[in-house]
């Protein structure tokens, strides 16, 4: 399992994606979900991965195998990013078409997704969620994120913070506390976490952070979340209900 996540705000865009991979309880490994493909001053393209990790992998690869292809179109020469996204659901189609009828003979789940986003130049920023049949969806203005893999637990707080408007360094904040909330409920989401940051019109990629176990920043926002909701918990009144109960408080 994994939990990837990446907002769309009108000072740019947050990809955070997690790096723990498991084939059972005894068989945890890590693995970079997160890809970027950048041409200063043309396009910056963020790729987020979840699900079946052989297919992820091969589906980036033959991506990147057709970029090399001039004569068709490719993340390099493609004219939007609603390209980019359809070249990247055409590999999932491909990558499960020849590998998932076997997987399947093991009874091993072929299905993959993806988050993509970015800009290229002569377009606004978009994001698009690539579904595991390759048909995809685009983040609109009541949408501004989406999320992948593990995605009970960590939405929340995104559902209370996040608006167009939300600063940046606002929206690293949620989705760091995002992932604590998430990790805290399912083992199979750990660190190292991988973040970048997209600023509007840019089409660079300057920030890029990998949070380990010992980062002291991923620390503070996790201990100072968790006694924050504690504080906040105690404070909260009871109801004047439990009143009226045999026994109750007076």
């Amino acid at each position: 399992m994994t939990y990837c996540v990446a907002v769309k705000l009108d000072a740019g865009m947050v990809f955070a994606s997690d790096s723990r991979t498991n084939a059972g309880i005894d068989q945890i490994s890590c693995f970079k979900k997160m890809r970027s493909f950048v041409e200063p001053g043309d396009r910056s393209v963020v790729v987020l991965s979840s699900g079946n990790l052989s297919i992820t992998q091969k589906a980036i690869n033959l991506m990147e195998q057709r970029a090399r292809q001039t004569d068709r179109c490719n993340l390099w020469n493609a004219q939007s990013m609603f390209d980019v996204a359809q070249l990247l659901g055409e590999c999932l189609r491909e990558a499960r078409d020849q590998d998932g009828v076997f997987l399947a003979q093991s009874n091993v789940d072929s299905g993959a997704n993806f988050i993509v986003g970015g800009q290229i130049k002569g377009e606004p920023m978009r994001l698009f969620l690539v579904y595991a049949e390759g048909n995809f969806i685009e983040a609109s203005d009541d949408t501004l994120f989406f999320r992948i893999g593990e995605t009970k637990y960590g939405k929340p707080i995104i559902d209370r913070v996040i608006g167009h408007d939300t600063p940046l360094e606002d929206a690293v904040k949620c989705i760091l506390v995002s992932f604590d909330s998430t990790m805290r409920s399912n083992l199979s989401v750990g660190l190292p976490i991988d973040l970048v940051i997209y600023r509007q019109d840019t089409f660079c990629l300057k920030l890029h952070q990998r949070i380990t176990q010992d980062d002291p920043y991923f620390s503070q926002i996790s201990r100072r979340w968790g006694e924050g909701l504690r504080g906040v918990f105690a404070s909260l009144p009871n109801p004047e209900w439990l009143n009226d109960e045999p026994g109750g408080s007076s």
